[in-house]
Order: structure tokens, then sequence, then C-alpha cells
């Protein structure tokens, strides 16, 4: 079929059905902002995962390779096993740092995703409790201030 048939049928289409999907009349945004489902992660546990995942890419790369240079018999085999075992070993390092860390993070701040969370009412309780004892020193201190007679009223 030649471009000026098609042309011609595809004109004919869309007068008869309307626009076809994909079409300039039909086209979306490229770009739609969405919100996030999840929250983002905390900095030093974001770090963490950065550091691991590009210490366990770089542990594949090297494993991929001493594997290639054993098939092909070369003397750098031997010393790129080596340095995949260690690299195996520095890359279980990076992946349990990502876990403590983010266990850290939860235990000091609270898991705060959950609204009935253990950590925030301990918080909550915490803050009354330094509130009153603010306030009860400050009380002490203004009768100390006032010489401590129990007067109530200025003379």
């Amino acid at each position: 079929m030649a471009t000026a048939e098609r042309q011609r049928t595809t004109a004919k289409e869309h007068e008869v059905s309307g626009p076809r999907p994909g079409s300039d009349e039909d086209r979306r945004e490229l770009w739609v902002e969405e919100p996030a489902r999840r929250r983002r992660l905390p900095d030093p546990v974001r770090t963490a995962a950065v550091r691991a995942v590009i210490i366990v890419a770089l542990t594949l790369i090297q494993a991929m390779t001493a594997f290639l240079c054993a098939l092909a018999g070369s003397w750098l085999s031997f010393p790129m096993v080596l340095s995949s075992v260690a690299s195996t070993v520095v890359a279980t390092w990076g992946v349990l740092d990502v876990w403590v860390t983010r266990q850290v993070w939860n235990q000091r701040h609270g898991v705060v995703s959950v609204p009935s969370s253990t950590a925030r009412q301990l918080r909550r309780e915490r803050r009354r409790a330094r509130r009153q004892a603010r306030t009860a020193a400050r009380s002490e201190e203004r009768i100390r201030r006032r010489g401590g007679t129990g007067q109530l009223s200025h003379p």
C-alpha cells in the first residue's frame, strides 16, 4: 500500500471512529507527578544503601571477570578469584551495614509509619514529664527569688 493511500485510509478512519489512541488529540503529558507510596529513607540509611549497591555491583563485575579469566585460562584468574572472595566479604558487610543502620535509626527515632507506635507514645510521655519538671523548677525558682516566705502575691 502506498503512503498516500495509507494517509487517506487513516484520515477516513479518523473521521468515522474519532481520534486514534496515541494521536495528537489523545496525547497525555510526558511527566505526571504521583504522590510517593512510601516515605523517603532517612539519610544515613540511604547513604549505606547506595554504598552497598555500588560495592555489590563491583563485586559482581569482579566475579564475572574472574570467571571469564578462568575460562580463558589466563594467569589473572587466580588473583581475581582471591580478590572476588575478599570482595564478597566486603559486600556482605555492606548489606549488613544497611540493615544495622536501619535498625539503629528506627530505635533512635521511633517507627513513624504506624500511628499507634509504642515509640511515639513513649516520646509523648517523656515530653510531658520534661514539661512538668520544667514547670515545677520554674515555680521553685520563683519562690526562691521571692525569699521563700510563702507569699502568694507581691507585697
